[in-house]
């Protein structure tokens, strides 16, 4: 029998998924929704995904495919908004949510919120419109807070985050050590997380012969390359690889190349400029800006390693970008890295994350000392299995088993009810 076709409602209040990658608050997450959104619309799952108003000049619906929309809402100020400070007009958002349904007439068969902030709307929409609620939190304020680096997150959202983890129907999990995260810090129930891993578009990363992607980046041939990918946020631990790199100016021709950021002039990238020029490193240093999602393969495949020096990660999607374009990985213990990487094949794990043991595992790779690294094809194949396909089958199952569970538990409430009366 042909499987049901189900009305899904996303949520993800404080980041657009077609905003530009790698600034403030645009990274990993955007991917995610954006990717498992058009599978399941590939599915003819029918998906909608709510999310505020982040450019004046944006449309206010968005399709980004025959079965899959953006639409944008009113939620405070047009243009970029601190996540704390929407937090007080998330009724604003589910005003114009209720008024947006009203006028086209929908109904969704559940809802899949993301972050904290959505999963405040996720709870409103749960109980108004009487369907199941699933919700992934992508990082969770208590596991922030834990690694003592950047700014504390409040007590507001570690307590919203608490209260969700007990509301809502399932949650997921891109890790078993984000599982266990929930657990430990918020008393999760285990039973209503599911894991399911995220996933890699392995038709947009796919190799570039090495000779062919540095000519079109102009690189030089004989240049080791290092390269780091991701938003400028003090998680990340772009300061500590910048430090690293620091204990590696006795290696000849190597360059570090750093992808991200809100613009030369912003002033994240201007305290990391500052900072490699304090190290003395600003000539083995190269900022490249904000690269599209279609423009990053030639990059992954010119480089030598993919670092991955985060205090944190829930997951860490580009390791499984750099892997789907058959370039090894360095990386410290975070988020996937333990599944994702086949240690001494496909990468190396640092255990120590300190600048001196992250810059050792760098020379000791560029230095050739590790000859068992698998061809680039080999690499590539380690991670076919977290094609999105294979994360939307997976999302879609759970989504069933929430529905179901769903049903049953307003069986037995109705049940319960008419035994009292």
């Amino acid at each position: 029998m042909e499987e049901e076709k189900l009305n899904i409602a996303i949520f993800s209040i404080h980041s657009c998924p077609v905003g530009e990658l790698g600034t403030k608050d645009t990274g990993g997450m955007n991917v995610y929704i954006r990717e498992l959104a058009s599978e399941l619309g590939n599915r003819e799952h029918r998906v909608d995904i709510y999310t505020r108003i982040h450019d004046p000049n944006d449309p206010l619906v968005i399709h980004l495919n025959e079965n899959v929309r953006v639409v944008h809402l009113k939620a405070g100020k047009n243009g970029y908004m601190h996540k704390l400070a929407i937090y007080p007009y998330l009724e604003d958002f589910t005003g114009a949510l209720e008024d947006f349904i009203a006028r086209e007439g929908l109904r969704y068969d559940l809802v899949h919120s993301h972050y904290w902030l959505s999963g405040q709307a996720g709870r409103w929409a749960q109980a108004r419109w009487d369907v199941p609620h699933m919700l992934m939190f992508h990082t969770l304020g208590a596991v922030k807070n834990s690694t003592g680096v950047g700014e504390q997150e409040p007590l507001l959202r570690i307590a919203t985050e608490k209260q969700l983890i007990a509301d809502c129907h399932c949650i997921i999990a891109a890790t078993q050590r984000e599982k266990t995260e929930m657990m430990r810090y918020y008393g999760a129930d285990p039973e209503k997380i599911a894991v399911v891993p995220c996933g890699v578009n392995l038709d947009r990363f796919r190799p570039v012969k090495k000779a062919y992607a540095r000519k079109q980046l102009g690189f030089d041939y004989n240049e080791r390359i290092v390269l780091y990918v991701g938003r400028f946020s003090p998680l990340k631990g772009i300061d500590r690889l910048l430090k690293a790199m620091t204990h590696l100016r006795q290696q000849k021709r190597l360059r570090l190349i750093i992808i991200g950021g809100d613009g030369q002039t912003a002033p994240d990238s201007i305290e990391l400029q500052r900072l490699s020029s304090e190290l003395g490193i600003k000539h083995m240093i190269r900022f490249a800006g904000r690269i599209e999602q279609d423009d990053l393969p030639p990059y992954y495949s010119a480089s030598d390693l993919l670092v991955v020096p985060s205090y944190h990660e829930s997951f860490g999607l580009v390791a499984l970008e750099s892997l789907a374009c058959g370039t090894p990985v360095i990386a410290t213990e975070v988020g996937a890295m333990d599944s994702i990487i086949c240690e001494g094949q496909t990468g190396f794990i640092v255990a120590d994350p300190k600048p001196p043991a992250l810059a050792k595992a760098i020379g000791n790779f560029i230095s050739k000392q590790h000859a068992n690294m698998e061809s680039v094809h080999t690499i590539r194949e380690s991670v076919r299995k977290f094609s999105w396909s294979y994360v939307a089958d997976a999302m879609i199952d759970e989504y069933w088993r929430m529905l179901n569970y769903y049903d049953v538990s307003n069986l037995r409430n109705a049940s319960s009810k008419a035994a009292l009366l």
